[in-house]
């Protein structure tokens, strides 16, 4: 499983929070928000790598050992950028997709159901996400050169994780949301969805 999925449950919940409550365009909005702000750590640590080190950067002891700290500095964000081109993409074509079927199955089952256009919009949206990210940051990139079959079978791992997440994450949905309507006032919350649901 790769380490990025960690982070995934949270990202899951407030998705589905603000598309609750703010609908499509806000975020979409928040989606291209992070995706710049991503993009702009990818070219910032892109130039740190072409700076030229100083003396005392490269060589150090560390445990003994003498280490070139910009060749480590370099090997361990270099390895990253591919990895940042991947999880743009794959997060913004899995957002997209989220929202959209979000919104379609809150069109059919209107305020009711909020398991199901959250979790079934997830599910959904992550299948695309998991195999998007894996492929362009391990597959694509020349310094892996990962097969097929490694690219589906940690896309696969990474899948089940969120299936799983997701599935258990539901309820916490229903707590946020109360919390939420509790904190709005029901009349002020149910204005709020309705709107979104227009958007």
């Amino acid at each position: 499983m790769s380490a990025g999925v960690l982070t995934w449950p949270f990202i899951f919940i407030m998705t589905d929070i603000i598309n609750e409550y703010f609908g499509v365009k806000q975020v979409r909005y928040l989606s291209i928000l992070t995706a710049v702000l991503i993009g702009y750590a990818f070219f910032i640590v892109g130039g740190a790598m072409l700076l030229d080190p100083s003396d005392f950067w490269v060589n150090q002891t560390i445990n003994g050992r003498n280490v070139n700290m910009n060749d480590a500095f370099a090997g361990i964000f270099g390895q990253g950028m591919w990895i940042i081109v991947g999880s743009i993409v794959a997060f913004l074509v899995g957002q997209m997709a989220d929202v959209m079927i979000f919104h379609k199955i809150k069109q059919v089952t209107g305020e009711r159901a909020l398991w199901l256009r959250s979790t079934g919009s997830t599910l959904i949206s992550q299948l695309i996400d998991s195999f998007v990210v894996i492929f362009i940051a391990f597959y694509l990139n020349p310094q892996y050169h990962w097969s097929w079959q490694m690219v589906a079978a940690i896309g696969l791992v990474n899948y089940t994780y969120k299936f799983i997440v997701a599935i258990l994450m539901t309820p916490m949905l229903y707590v946020v949301h109360g919390i939420i309507d509790a904190y709005l006032g029901k009349e002020l919350a149910h204005k709020l969805i309705k709107i979104a649901g227009r958007n």
